[in-house]
Order: structure tokens, then sequence, then C-alpha cells
């Protein structure tokens, strides 16, 4: 076995590769930027190197660096995890020529699939069904849509070297084709230094299922089942899940054994995924076959004890794989949420900063948490902006969801946002709960973005109950403070009134064995914990049920968070929610005149200038960040009176764009 392996990459994969080799006895090296010297995986590791600046073309994707940092530290081998440089060729080629393993398929296998075209013919060939399309390159816009009325409409746009949900669009007529052929040309161009495109029917309704492959240097290849990965927005993974709750047996075979065959006619070793998409009559076309670890492979280690990281490294080295097909079964359920630092209240923006507060739940039998930052670490502006994976697992799929719901409301970040509620939003969904989803099913749920309105809590009580038991239970340790003055000792009342949503709610508190019962519309709640003022979660049980429920406070206002829905609440004397109605409520400044960065990012283009007349919905400019293109568009008819940039710049968090009247 390897005495030491380099991990070519940062953050949650590195932090997994480091795991796996350290169980294995096997010594690692991290490589690092500047922004990521304090990095948990650089922690982690027993040697790090830093390979330059913070930007990834100038440090994670220089092989050169790289290969050095491996001569340096005598790292016999590279593990590249996702991105970066894990489907590169040639930093594949130059690793072997200094007699360096790469921990993951041969080069002519990355080449054949690398290339969207290549692949699909090759697919094509070794009897893997494929999707009606146009294999060669689009030359520009114009051809573009030439071949869209002649595939007929709707149709997807790709780049040929794209992935990641870069570099693709669909189009549903001859304006979409033409400016989506644009940007996402611009997208891969910027992501993968290759802008060719080609075009091929797309598939409505359509769920994206993955079969997982593992194939060693001996010609063995097995198929370790399936990830449900239907739940996107903007073509990025949001939810994952294995098995998938709308394959049978008999297309479960059908897929696994098109994708060995595939995989055969590459001579394929390592680690792989062949991407399908399937209609709703279970149809099932070839997509692309990702020749690397996966993000979501998590949800395959849990449903057949693998651990696919340790089996890519024994294949590097040589080892036969373990298992025949045969071997291979379904234990169970696992669903994967990517959480993300980004605010879905404001179009999922990157939200960057330092990590003020980081509690993630603790791993168990049925949670795993994979991730690479710390409380106290930053999230920089020039990565993907992912904290962690919540992986859960159940005996079947509805354990596995209640385990997620739970996971989630136990997960707390602060100083940056998160995702968690719309997570949350969607492990509750219907839709999800049934399996009826599609890969544009957050589309069709949440059409205009999300917005705390989209989640409504299912029982308004909960939070009144919870926050009342917090309130008496503070207001009592307050009075039994010593030194009080004999006959005047400070009472409290049992009457309290809990504003909420504007809303005046009238409750009774009464101290309890291990908490409060709380009566409230005629009902009583058994609010039971042992939440002391302060702490982040509030965990204890409502009328024998379980709950968590997160806290924030300012002041006298207590923000709480339960199932993905957000409140801020008031704890109030009734008499002092008497006179409340009178308050005068301070308007906020009026920003409709200006265009505001939303985030910090590259200012790519602008589509005004100053004085001309916009609509609203026109485009005004496109930003930059995490490598993906974000269009600015009017909120209403207006005048350009004032631009303050122009493209190249680098903006801020709230910079002033541009001016209207």
């Amino acid at each position: 076995m390897f005495d030491k392996i380099l991990i070519a990459n940062r953050g949650e994969i590195a932090c997994r590769v480091i795991q796996s080799a350290q169980k294995m006895g096997i010594r690692t090296v991290a490589v690092y930027s500047d922004a990521d010297s304090s990095a948990l995986h650089v922690q982690l590791a027993d040697e790090a190197v830093n390979i330059g600046p913070p930007p990834s073309a100038q440090s994670y994707l220089l092989k050169d660096k790289i290969i050095q940092a491996c001569l340096d530290t005598g790292a016999q081998a590279v593990h590249p995890g996702y991105g970066f440089l894990s489907e590169n060729s040639e930093f594949c080629e130059s690793l072997a020529a200094e007699g360096i393993k790469f921990i993951g398929p041969e080069t002519h296998a990355i080449e054949a699939m690398g290339d969207k075209i290549t692949s699909k013919q090759i697919a094509a060939d070794a009897g893997v069904n494929t999707i009606p399309g146009f294999s060669d390159v689009l030359q520009d816009a114009d051809h573009a849509v030439e071949i869209a009325n002649r595939l007929g409409y709707p149709v997807m746009l790709k780049a040929t070297a794209g992935g990641g949900g870069k570099g693709m669009r669909v189009a549903h007529n001859d304006a979409e084709c033409r400016e989506g052929f644009e940007r996402a040309s611009n997208e891969a161009r910027s992501g993968f230094g290759d802008d060719r495109m080609f075009a091929e029917k797309f598939i409505e309704e359509p769920r994206h299922i993955e079969i997982q492959i593992i194939a060693d240097s001996h010609g063995n290849v097995v198929y370790l089942n399936e990830h449900e990965c239907s739940l996107q927005r903007r073509h990025q993974k949001v939810i994952e899940e294995a098995p998938s709750p709308f394959l049978d047996e008999a297309t479960r075979k059908k897929m696994g054994e098109q994708a060995v065959a595939l995989a055969k006619a590459v001579d394929y070793q390592s680690a792989g995924t062949v991407e399908f998409i399937v209609d709703a009559k279970r149809n099932f076309y070839f997509l692309e076959m990702n020749t690397r670890l996966q993000v979501e492979h998590p949800v395959t280690d849990l449903i057949t004890g693998s651990d696919l990281v340790e089996l890519m490294i024994r294949v590097a080295k040589g080892d036969t794989f373990p298992l025949t097909q045969a071997d291979v079964g379904i234990n169970g359920w696992a669903i994967e949420t990517r959480v993300y630092a980004e605010d879905p209240f404001r179009n999922f923006l990157p939200s960057l900063g330092r990590l003020v507060y980081y509690r993630p739940p603790e791993n168990d039998e049925h949670v795993r948490v994979d991730t690479g930052v710390y409380e106290g670490g930053e999230v920089s502006m020039y990565y993907d902006p992912m904290i962690a994976k919540l992986i859960t697992y159940g005996a079947d799929r509805g354990e596995a969801i209640a385990h997620m719901r739970s996971a989630l409301d136990r997960f707390i970040i602060r100083g940056v946002t998160s995702n968690l509620s719309f997570l949350s939003s969607l492990v509750f969904h219907p839709r999800f709960v049934s399996g009826n989803i599609s890969t544009n099913t957050i589309g069709e749920e949440y059409p205009d973005g999300f917005h705390p309105a989209d989640v409504p809590h299912e029982d308004p009580s909960i939070f009144i109950s919870v926050v009342a038991s917090m309130i008496r239970g503070y207001r009592d340790r307050a009075a039994r403070i010593d030194g009080q003055l004999t006959g005047h000792e400070r009472r409290v009342p049992s009457d309290w009134a809990v504003v909420m949503n504007n809303e005046v709610h009238h409750v009774t508190v009464v101290a309890a064995q291990g908490g409060h019962d709380v009566i409230y519309n005629g009902k009583t709640y058994a609010v039971r914990s042992r939440w002391e003022f302060g702490q982040h979660l509030f965990s204890g049980t409502i009328n024998g049920n379980e709950i968590f429920v997160q806290v924030e406070r300012e002041d006298q206002t207590y923000r709480l968070f339960h199932s993905g829905s957000q409140v801020d609440v008031k704890v109030i004397t009734p008499k002092t929610a008497e006179f409340l109605q009178y308050m005068p409520v301070k308007a906020p400044p009026d920003m409709s005149r200006y265009l505001i960065s939303p985030m910090p990012g590259l200012l790519v283009s602008l589509a005004v200038e100053e004085g001309q007349k916009v609509n609203a919905g026109e485009e005004l400019a496109v930003l930059e960040a995490m490598k993906m293109e974000n269009t600015l568009l009017a909120e209403r008819d207006c005048v350009v009176t004032k631009i303050h940039f122009e493209p190249g710049a680098s903006l801020a968090v709230d910079d002033k764009i541009m001016e209207f009247e």
C-alpha cells in the first residue's frame, strides 16, 4: 500500500479523503492557497504545502506546483477529489512522467469521457441508450438556433467540457436559444477554458439518476446501485438519495448493465459515475460519465457498506476489487443535502464571511456530516460556498427523511447565511415525501424564487409555547438572585403576550417538573427542556414529542428556526401589548433608486448606458461570482441616471452599481 498520498483539493472533499487515508494508515499531504492557510484540511493532514495565491487558477489548478509538492514531500500518489484537476488528462500524464500514481482512471478514459460529444458516440457504440441530438460543435448562436429548430424545442445547450451545472441552458424558443448559447459558452470559457457547445433534445419531466460503478485494473467492473439526483436548482444538485424511489429492479439492472458496458468500452479503472436522464415511463438515456469521485458518494457508502475513497486507493495500488455483482445489495436508505453559504431569500446569492458559530449535528448511526469548515473559519469568495454535506440513514425512506428533518433543525450556523431553511422546506414538501419529483420540481414549486412565505410552519403553537417557556425560565432564574430586599422580592407573573408576525398571542405559563405548562387557545402544551439562557439550541419535548428549535437573540427579539420556518418573536406583558398598537413603525429607507451589488463579484458587462430608459425585467448588468454568471434585472420602469462602475470592476456587497430616476 502507499505510504503517503497528496490530496490535490481543498474543503470538504480533501477532509473526506484524509479521513479514509488515515484509517488505512497512509500519511497525507495537503496543498493550500494563501486563502486556505488555516483551513481544516490543512490542519488534518500530516503535512501541508502552500501552492500559491487565492484564485484557483493560480493555485489549485496549477499542476506543476502540485507535482512539485509531491516530489518535495515524497508523496507516491495523488487523490484529486472532485473539481479542479480531477478530470484533467494532462495532469495525469504529468504525474505518470514523474512516477506518481493518479488515484483515478487512466488518461485514455478521462479523455474519452471528458468530451461530451465523443463520450456520446462511444456510449452509442457500446449499446448505451443516448438522447437524440446534434453531436458536432455549434459554430455560433445562429447555428445553435438552426440546430434547435431541426431537433424541435425544447433543447438543451451544453458545453462539451462543462460540469457542475455550468455551461448549460434550456431553450424553448429562438430568443432563449441565442441568449442561452452566449451565457453558457461564456461560463464554459471562464470555468473550463473551453467554450465549445453542442445541443440535444431536452427530455421534459426528466429525472436525473446515476449509476455508481467501481472497476479495478484486472477487468472487474460492478455497479453499486444508483443515486437519485433530480432535485436541482440551476442544474446543480440540492438533494441526493440512494436508492431511487422511482426505479424498479428491472430498470435498475438494465441501467447498471449499460453503465458497466460503457466502463468496459473505455477500460475504466477506479470509481466513476454514469449519469442518465429518465422519463416518466422509465426510459433512460445516457448523459455523461464523471470520471471521478462524486459529491454524493456518501449515500452509496451507506447503503452498500463500502468506502469508495478507500476502494479508489486500493484500485490505484493494483488491488483486486473484493466484490462481485452478486455481492452488491441495497441495505436501507440514505439521503444527502448540500449545505451552502448562500441566502435562499436573496435568490441564493453567496454569503461570505466568518463562521461565528458552527455546530453541525453529531455523527452517529443515522447522521453523517462531511465538512471542510470549522467555527471561526471563513467562507472565501474564491471557492465553492459549500459548508458541509449532511447525510442521514434509515431502514427505509421514511426513516431517512425523519432523521434528515431532525438533523437540519439541529444544524446551527451563524456569521454567514445558509440554505438550511430551503433544505428543510424541500424535505417537508409533499412532492419530495411522495417521491414524485423531477429536475423541474424546484422551478415549478418556487417559480418566483424562495421566500419566507413559502415555508409557513405547520403548527405555530410550537414557536409560541417554546418561547413562552424560555422567557418564563429566564425570569424565574432572575427572581432567584440573592440579595433582594425582604418583602420586595421579584415576582414572576404567569400571564404573558407573545408577539409573532405582528399578532399578539396571550398565554399562561405555569412552572412544572422539568419545564413549564403553557396554556394557549385553551390547550395545554407540556414543554420540558433543560435549555438555559444563551444556548443556541432549544432541545426538549412538547407533549412528549421531541423538538429542536434554534434560538438567536437580539435585544428583546428572539429569532426561532424550526422545520425550515423562521420567525421573530417578542414576549411582553399583557399591559405592554395593549400599548404596542400605538407604537409607530419606522419605514425602511427607499433603495429603489439604486442597483445594488447583491454579493462580492466581478462586473462582467453592462447592458445599459446613462440616460437610457429601461423597462421592468430588462437586463441591466451581469455579475460573476463562484464562476457563475448572475444577470441583474430592472425591478421597475426607469431611466439610468448614473453608472458608478465599468465592466471588469470587482464589487463588494451593497456597492451601488448605478442610479435611476
